[in-house]
């Protein structure tokens, strides 16, 4: 009766597995579609704006500085976590998910999601959406509706969290993978970003966001703050988050732990092995004293009795 209940709570389990496998890999696939198609359609628009438009100063900053905008160096982040996302949904799929390249996706994988996508994800939406709120222009100028549609400014700056939000729904991420590379990732790009845009300012004598412009020296450095405070800010709050939608258990990860057990197993082998070898030899040497010293009292027994 234990061994059916066993087997039928194995059955459940690796149904339940394979849904959320599938789900996974279709919400993988399409998004990765969808960012590579609007990815290269935002390139195309950059480089095919009409010449009697770049008299705007607003449209000649887009064709040249789109680049340097977080809202595309986020949406690359995004591209490369769909990517590995969709990698690895293939190799479990095809039942290699314990493998060495698998390990490393995985590895590389919740780094990217993690010290990137989320907290930049997060601090784009919503800076964009409050400062559009408030006055669209110091964000999304009106210049740029004759030649950025509406759904590609809900692609780079909608979309994406709820990517995340899809993401975290189907994926336990209850803990940091890399604690340490994760932070390091978001203060190289917290850090080289400030530097990106100051350098901008320096040499061009123009701000990359117009709401930069319309602040003192002493409110654009108290907004760096809030840039550099509410990237962090998201990156922490991911993990509890995350425990609240799947529960607080500890997470391993297979392919490590196989080669821990395998090590221990081979190791426990080994000193086994070595035991045997010891108390055999010892053994072998006890043996003979032993005999050699009944013989001789048996001798002696003999001797007595003639």
């Amino acid at each position: 009766m234990e061994v059916e209940q066993n087997v039928e709570q194995a059955g459940i389990f690796k149904k339940s597995f394979s849904v959320n496998l599938l789900l996974r890999t279709i919400f993988h696939s399409i998004n990765w579609v969808l960012f590579c198609v609007v990815g290269v359609w935002g390139v195309v628009m950059c480089f095919t704006i009409e010449q009697e438009k770049m008299t705007d100063p607003l449209l000649r900053d887009l064709k040249y500085l789109a680049v340097f905008f977080l809202t595309n160096w986020n949406f690359a982040f995004q591209t490369l976590f769909l990517l590995l996302s969709l990698v690895h949904d293939v190799l479990e799929w095809l039942d290699k998910q314990d493998c060495r390249l698998a390990a490393r996706l995985r590895y590389w994988r919740d780094v990217v999601f993690s010290g990137l996508v989320v907290p930049f994800t997060l601090f784009v939406s919503s800076m964009f959406w409050c400062v559009y709120a408030v006055d669209r222009e110091l964000v999304f100028p009106r210049a740029y509706d004759d030649v950025v549609p509406w759904w590609f400014n809900h692609c780079v700056h909608t979309n994406i969290s709820v990517v995340v939000l899809i993401e975290t729904l189907l994926q336990a991420r209850r803990r940091p993978r890399d604690f340490k590379t994760e932070i390091i990732a978001v203060t190289v790009v917290d850090v080289a970003y400030a530097i990106v845009y100051y350098a901008i300012y320096f040499f061009t004598h123009r701000w990359l966001y117009k709401v930069f412009g319309v602040m003192t020296w002493w409110q654009v450095c108290l907004y760096q703050l809030v840039i550099w405070g509410s990237s962090y800010l998201f990156y922490f709050l991911q993990f509890p988050i995350n425990r609240v939608i799947h529960g607080d258990v500890e997470e391993t990860d297979n392919a490590a732990t196989g080669q821990v057990t395998e090590q221990m197993i081979n190791g426990t082998k080994e000193m086994n092995e070595d035991k045997t070898d010891t108390d055999a030899k010892i053994s072998s040497l006890s043996k003979n004293p032993w005999s050699l010293k009944y013989r001789s009292n048996g001798s002696k027994i003999e001797n007595s009795h003639l």
